[in-house]
């Protein structure tokens, strides 16, 4: 059987930040650099490395600076050329007339209505979903959203990354109820929002990676809010189980919770060790700074 492809993926980037503040009080979190390259950047890379040809950025007030980063940066650029300068680190930032699409989430009423938002740029075809803050490092050219759509051409429907955490952690995110596994492929059979701690049906979460059927569209169009007193998507996608093709891909790759402090500084270090340019400095550096009694506490 043959399915419609994956040309579309919607970036959720209207949220506030607040848990980087003071940077993102003017600072959009998804420009936040990773080494040197904005988070928004690696996610649009991911996307288009997944076959992606539009990309859809539900933004917010404030978020102004998104759009500007994938514009031309005329001053930057005829600046540099004059001066006879590389601009290959530049590759990427510009998004082709027409294949990027900017709208509002006016209310802050959660991840399910900033993606019903984009409703009718997504229309009747299946589209991704990536958030970028979530940081997913696959092996070149195995992205997680490529992991995804590969497996997406073999059983189509719906489907969300699977990520395994630790039980406890488990109430901060949307959790898979699985059913029969099948090598990276693990049917859902549920999914809960946040559960009550010692609830979770297992420790399979949701880390902001999804492909859906346009049905979704009309489900977030009528639902109520849920947890948190927000739309939720996993109480739409939950809503689609049993109707239509429903797995989660476990991923290959390192995933990094960039919404947080602490997992953004492990993205940092994390691919400044696999640079060419500054690995083995970053790694003398870091070992001097643990010391020799450090890295013995660290083992």
């Amino acid at each position: 059987m043959s399915y419609k492809p994956i040309r579309k993926a919607v970036f959720p980037v209207a949220g506030l930040g607040t848990r980087f503040l003071p940077a993102t009080k003017s600072v959009p979190k998804e420009l936040l650099p990773v080494v040197d390259r904005p988070l928004i950047q690696y996610a649009v890379d991911e996307a288009r490395e997944a076959g992606i040809e539009q990309m859809i950025f539900v933004t917010g007030r404030g978020k102004g600076a998104i759009e500007d980063y994938f514009d031309m940066a005329f001053e930057a650029e005829a600046t540099q050329r004059e001066r006879g300068k590389d601009l290959s680190a530049l590759d990427g930032t510009r998004l082709s007339p027409g294949n990027a699409v900017f709208l509002r989430q006016q209310e802050p009423l959660g991840l399910g209505h900033a993606i019903w938002c984009a409703r009718d740029i997504v229309g009747d075809e299946p589209f991704a979903i990536l958030l970028p803050d979530e940081f997913m490092k696959g092996a070149p050219g195995r992205g997680c959203l490529k992991q995804m759509v590969d497996a997406y051409d073999r059983v189509g429907g719906n489907l969300v990354c699977a990520l395994e955490v630790p039980m406890a952690d488990t109430p901060s995110y949307g959790v898979i109820d699985p059913g029969q596994r099948d090598g990276a492929l693990t049917e859902v059979k549920g999914l809960v929002e946040k559960p009550a701690p010692g609830t979770a049906p297992s420790n399979l979460i949701l880390p902001g990676r999804y492909i859906l059927q346009p049905e979704v569209m009309k489900i977030l169009e009528t639902q109520e809010k849920g947890a948190g007193g927000e739309i939720q998507l996993t109480d739409a996608m939950a809503s689609m189980i049993g109707t239509q093709p429903f797995h989660g891909v476990t991923f290959d790759g390192r995933r990094f919770d960039c919404g947080s402090k602490a997992g953004y500084i492990e993205a940092n270090l994390a691919l400044a060790l696999d640079r060419e340019d500054m690995g083995e400095h970053i790694r003398k550096f870091a070992l001097a700074e643990l010391g020799v009694s450090g890295i013995a506490a660290a083992a």
